[in-house]
């Protein structure tokens, strides 16, 4: 059987642009129902570009409208007339000469609407080098002056596959982070916390040197 192509990318657009129902996209994507009502939430893949499953043939207008009109429709994967695409070994990735004076361009969009990405990410994207995303980022590119954001995607410079990836790696980073963070304030915490018993056994300096009640009652 068929499987959709970035089932969670187009479980994104599928939520944002169709009233489909959640059990509806579910069953189309193979997501779980409660992860695609998680999309909806906006609690899983937060800031992921949705994938328009019409744009790439695996799903027709026609049959969103059928499933948009009917809940209990089961929406059905559209034959494939293509062939799959051969996995690309892994490399530094080749840029066209053709699209190489985009990659400043392209950088420079990375960097303002997802700044959650390493350098070394950016570079990777666009096929660029490290040195270079640095110098877009603080301005001191050679062309800077001509440089103006634009999505790598449309350029062509990397798909809409990788980006997803990397804004997936860059938030499992953030949130390993934020974890060891709050652990570590979390144990901090702790350490500073005075010993409780150790205050209760501790001697009040202004009544160490006061006779003890029994011995006032014997007097």
């Amino acid at each position: 059987m068929s499987q959709v192509l970035m089932p969670k990318a187009t479980a994104v657009w599928l939520v944002e642009n169709t009233t489909l129902t959640f059990d509806q996209i579910s069953t189309f994507t193979g997501l779980h129902p409660l992860e695609v009502q998680a999309i909806a939430d906006g609690e899983v893949a937060g800031g992921m570009t949705g994938l328009d499953p019409t744009t790439n043939g695996q799903l027709t207008k026609e049959e969103i409208k059928r499933g948009e009109g009917d809940p209990s429709v089961r929406l059905r994967l559209s034959p494939r007339d293509i062939p799959e695409p051969i996995a690309r070994s892994k490399g530094p990735r080749y840029t066209p000469v053709a699209k190489r004076q985009d990659r400043p361009d392209a950088i420079a969009w990375l960097l303002k609407v997802h700044p959650e990405l390493l350098d070394a990410q950016v570079a990777k994207l666009v096929g660029s080098t490290k040195s270079t995303v640095q110098s877009v980022r603080d301005r001191t590119h050679w062309n800077m002056q001509n440089v103006r954001p634009r999505d790598p995607v449309t350029l062509g410079l990397c798909t809409l596959r990788d980006l997803n990836e990397a804004l997936d790696a860059s938030r499992r980073r953030a949130a390993r982070d934020d974890a060891a963070r709050k652990k570590g304030a979390a144990m901090a915490a702790v350490e500073e916390e005075p010993d409780s018993e150790a205050a209760d056994q501790a001697i009040d300096p202004a009544e160490a040197d006061q006779p003890d009640s029994e011995d006032i009652r014997r007097n």
